[in-house]
């Protein structure tokens, strides 16, 4: 398995994967001048999904992927230079085109790593280089970082709903077409879940695969019975039976007698799979049926339409449920489709040597007034225990005393003695990568080891408490100084 296994999914051009506003802007930058101006982007989403109480970053790995091999070909130019205005003539200029086939991303990139629990406002990626460059890849970065994100955060809902019990991710058939599902089963993994039924995916990101047979085997025989032995012969190592085709408790009874003959050639059942009915019923007599035949180890597997709030409903039922299949409602967020990620320019400046043009973007909406400066982050723990975040200006550093948490009315000092980790981490240098995205298993453990960290209140699902994240003061005075400006000058 190669380490960066998204290369050779996102290996083609994949230039034009972008809005055709980001070109016409590009195109602007490049006839006024502007192109090589420097500027820097955050992408950041304004409310956790899912009306929850944390966010689980996914996605950075095909991003870099995709910077990394960022080029207009030559068919991608062809193509651009066929688009028209509303005159008929060329939409694009030829010097502009000669300039996107000389393009190499050349940006500086930070971000947090995957698996990482973040929190609205709060930056996951920070770009920083030519405004053209940064403003072309906007599109694909949102598309990429949000989707993953969403996945990872319902994963991690969905397994902390079953209680350490393993949860199957069954989405593929599904899924949001053919991308979408490969990055819903990776961002499930980094969220929690054990194993996938997607076969490229396990292929393409080394994740565990399981599956046995659908309702189909055991219809395309007789009787049942029949179709369970013939699948013990066939594949006696994997013998999870589905046993709800036509009467479930029969269904369990017969998967018993299979497995009996199974243990007589040296082989133990895995296990039996509900799909339909009283899941919690059946899963109390499937689960006193296989005591009592001497199966304790068997486990039940569930599925159909399960997602964090059927599972904890079914765990206050008495289920006796081990395994979860979760398809449908957790490859498609089922009830939220999209993060609204957005990516917001916070400082410009003409060359190097000039000073920054701290931007922000104002709106009748306070959530949607937008954050200026070069932002990082960094998070305060007491004993391996999260306390609060703050976001603070690169260049100036964190101050903890008068941090404004949530608005400019609420500020707290921080106390001495916290230990201390900024987030976000390079990744990119002038458009080379510096940073080694680490095993897909060990960012499935860093989101597990977080979440853990964080208090069982502000992980509920019902009525999440609020986790403190907040700007560092100067850099609210800073926001306050340019919102009173832009106003006054309108």
């Amino acid at each position: 398995m190669t380490q960066h296994a998204d290369a050779s999914l996102y290996g083609h051009s994949l230039a034009l994967l972008t809005d055709l506003y980001q070109l016409t802007m590009a195109h602007g930058y490049w006839k006024l001048g502007r192109a090589e101006h420097e500027a820097a982007f955050h992408l950041f989403f304004r409310r956790h999904p899912f009306e929850g109480g944390y966010t689980v970053a996914a996605g950075l790995e095909q991003a870099l992927a995709y910077l990394e091999r960022l080029r207009f070909q030559h068919d991608d130019l062809e193509y651009l230079g066929g688009l028209t205005g509303n005159d008929g003539r060329p939409l694009f200029e030829p010097g502009f085109l000669e300039y996107l086939s000389a393009l190499r991303f050349t940006c500086d990139v930070d971000a947090v790593p995957e698996g990482t629990v973040v929190f609205p406002h709060e930056p996951l990626l920070r770009v920083r280089g030519p405004i053209l460059q940064c403003q072309i890849i906007e599109t694909p970065l949102l598309n990429m970082i949000n989707f993953s994100t969403l996945i990872a955060t319902k994963a991690a809902r969905i397994c902390a709903a079953a209680r350490g019990e393993p949860v199957l991710e069954f989405g593929l058939r599904r899924a949001q077409g053919v991308d979408g599902a490969l990055s819903a089963a990776r961002a499930a993994f980094i969220g929690g879940c054990a194993a996938t039924s997607n076969c490229l995916a396990g292929k393409l990101y080394g994740i565990p695969v399981k599956g046995t047979h659908a309702h189909s085997w055991v219809m395309s025989f007789d009787d049942e019975l029949e179709s369970f032995a013939a699948y013990a012969r066939a594949m006696p190592n994997n013998c999870v039976f589905l046993v709800d085709t036509y009467d479930t408790v029969e269904g369990v009874k017969k998967a018993i007698e299979v497995g009996r003959r199974l243990r007589e050639r040296g082989h133990e059942m895995v296990g039996v799979r509900l799909d339909s009915g009283d899941l919690a019923a059946l899963s109390i007599k499937a689960r006193a049926l296989l005591d009592e035949a001497g199966f304790p180890n068997a486990s039940i597997v569930a599925s159909n339409d399960l997602d964090e709030y059927r599972i904890a409903e079914l765990k206050q039922g008495g289920a006796t449920i081990g395994v979860w299949g979760v398809g449908t409602r957790l490859a498609t967020a089922y009830d939220q489709p999209a993060l609204g990620g957005v990516y917001k320019l916070a400082a410009i400046r003409a060359r190097a040597e000039d000073p920054w043009q701290y931007k922000v973007k104002l709106s009748e909406q306070a959530i949607k007034v937008s954050n200026p400066g070069l932002q990082q982050v960094r998070r305060f723990s007491r004993d391996g225990a999260p306390v609060a975040d703050l976001i603070y200006e690169q260049g100036l550093g964190p101050s903890r005393a008068g941090a404004s948490l949530r608005d400019p009315t609420d500020a707290i000092t921080l106390e001495e003695g916290l230990d201390e980790e900024d987030l976000l981490v390079p990744t990119m240098r002038g458009g080379a990568r510096v940073y080694e995205s680490p095993p897909i298993a060990d960012a499935r453990a860093r989101a597990l080891a977080q979440l853990a960290a964080f208090s069982p209140a502000q992980r509920d699902h019902e009525r999440p408490a609020a986790y403190p994240v907040g700007l560092e003061r100067r850099l609210q005075e800073l926001k306050d100084t340019l919102i009173a400006r832009a106003r006054a000058d309108e």
